[in-house]
């Protein structure tokens, strides 16, 4: 069956601030997956990212919304990127078909960072559940690793030593218990953002109260995981339905 082609949708008046929604064929309404793009919250990367997993998203039954925000370089990083992807949250409650019961985040490295801290802010749109592939899940390891070449740093304007209270923010780590289930999936050949940043935000979450569950592949690398003929990506849409409830 054909696809509806998907469509342009503005939560606010910057240029950025814009999602694609795709919606299944037939009649809502659908649960919603709300994906969240990578590339070190820099605006040398847009959601085109996540083109791909959105197709198959709604191939399968999903309402994707395919998230734009502000970045580094073009007026984002902390907290105009959090401000833009609560109001896109926020924004599905008029969007044609979406369940705004059931919305789980989805986000790829950078943007598994904003997935889960999406999870945890109080917005008019709750997430069920939250799902991190290769994301930076804590900020602080993150600039303490100097993942992208200082990106978290730019990201939040400053260290963790500099500016300690947007990190405390910013950072899902920091925000513990985020109060949902959590998906964390990680390949084991990342060089990007190593698997220990899944591995240590697990058990810190786990000893916060909150479930989780991490999904490693030793083989994979960090763009496999957005990859929709990778096994692991086959493993998050299997527990899509579950985490949706």
């Amino acid at each position: 069956m054909q696809l509806p082609p998907p469509e342009v949708v503005r939560y606010g008046a910057g240029a950025d601030q814009v999602a694609n929604v795709h919606r299944p064929a037939g009649e809502g309404p659908w649960p919603v997956v709300a994906l969240l793009h990578g590339g070190f919250w820099r605006d040398r990367y847009d959601r085109t990212l996540m083109t791909p997993l959105a197709n198959d998203l709604a191939a399968r039954g999903f309402l994707a919304w395919n998230v734009e925000y502000r970045r580094v370089g073009s007026g984002g990083g902390w907290p105009a990127t959090l401000d833009d992807v609560g109001a896109a949250l926020d924004a599905l409650r008029s969007v044609d078909g979406a369940d705004t019961t059931r919305v789980v985040t989805v986000g790829h490295s950078a943007g598994g960072h904003l997935a889960l801290w999406l999870a945890g802010r109080e917005g008019t749109v709750r997430p069920c559940a939250a799902v991190s592939l290769a994301g930076v899940c804590d900020l602080v390891h993150g600039a303490r690793l100097g993942l992208g070449g200082g990106a978290v740093d730019d990201f939040a304007g400053g260290s963790p030593d500099d500016v300690p209270e947007r990190y405390a923010d910013a950072s899902p780590a920091a925000r513990l218990p985020l109060g949902v289930p959590q998906l964390l999936v990680h390949g084991g050949l990342d060089a990007v953002v190593p698997p220990v940043v899944s591995q240590a935000y697990a058990g810190a979450a786990r000893a916060a109260g909150d479930e989780v569950e991490l999904v490693e592949q030793v083989d994979a690398d960090h763009l496999d995981v957005i990859d929709p003929g990778h096994a692991l990506w086959t493993a998050v849409v299997a527990r899509l339905p579950a985490l949706l409830g």
